[in-house]
């Protein structure tokens, strides 16, 4: 399968039957400001073409289902499209079904099976144990690594795959990156009370500002659950307005989508 230049398709050491993708902002049919590109106002395609997946965004919703329909012919079935709440709630992506679920996180043991987040700055999480038994992905902004959005992702894959299983690795997607998230002190508070550690992943700007490091963070969260095999976490959201819709950048935005499932064993 051949997807559109610029879109992310994840290289990490799990399973062939592990099937992982992420959309970029070309490919779709949305316009202005979900449109492909921001960055050349003048080209005669700028504000076309854009993927945007996200409903709840202010695009047309017309545009919306036509991208999501375009992003299901490249996928062995539907995607399972979640509620975000920011939260650390999993669910098992098989039981979603045309009734709108609300959670951060989905897996599945199920081939076929399209577990799916959307993002627009948070940090996407692909999960699969290496022998591609159990796949997974969670949506983990700082609210929901606050909260043990992926320490919860973890422990509903391993309860699925039982004792003696192969390792657990972990691929991070793009995200807003750690020279453009700047938070409060808030977010560091919240931070420590999941993480002991959370300071290294925070850069003081002043007494109340700082520079948060979400893929940092993310690797601390999956060390308190014996994740250490982890990728990625190279792309940033907000520099890259070409490729990526961003909230922070641009507050009227689209949303990518971060989506993984499993193929059958040959």
């Amino acid at each position: 399968m051949t997807f559109p230049d610029a879109w992310l398709v994840p290289r990490w050491p799990v399973s062939d039957t592990v099937r992982a993708l992420f959309t970029a902002r070309t490919g779709g049919v949305s316009e202005g400001a979900w449109g492909a590109s921001v960055a050349e106002p003048a080209a005669s395609d700028a504000g076309r073409g854009g993927m945007n997946l996200g409903l709840a965004t202010g695009d047309h919703p017309g545009d919306v289902e036509r991208n999501r329909g375009i992003l299901g012919g490249y996928l062995p079935s539907a995607p399972r499209w979640l509620a975000l709440e920011h939260g650390a709630r999993v669910v098992d992506a098989e039981t979603v079904g045309r009734e709108v679920v609300t959670a951060d996180a989905a897996i599945t043991a199920a081939v076929g099976v399209v577990c799916c987040v959307t993002v627009a700055d948070c940090l996407p999480v692909y999960l699969a144990d290496r022998d591609g038994r159990v796949v997974a992905v969670a949506h983990a902004g700082w609210r929901g690594l606050a909260a043990g959005v992926l320490q919860a992702t973890v422990q509903a894959m391993n309860r699925r795959l039982g004792p003696r299983a192969a390792p657990i690795v972990a691929f991070l997607g793009p995200c807003i990156g750690p020279t453009a998230f700047e938070v409060g002190a808030d977010v560091l508070e919240a931070m420590r009370a999941t993480l002991p550690q959370a300071e290294r992943a925070f850069l003081p700007l002043s007494a109340s500002k700082f520079l948060a490091d979400l893929p940092a963070l993310a690797r601390q969260a999956l060390a308190q659950v014996d994740v250490d095999d982890v990728h990625g976490g190279l792309w940033c959201t907000h520099s890259d307005p070409t490729r990526f819709y961003s909230f922070r950048r641009d507050k009227v935005t689209g949303r990518h989508a971060a989506l993984i499932w499993r193929e059958p064993s040959v």
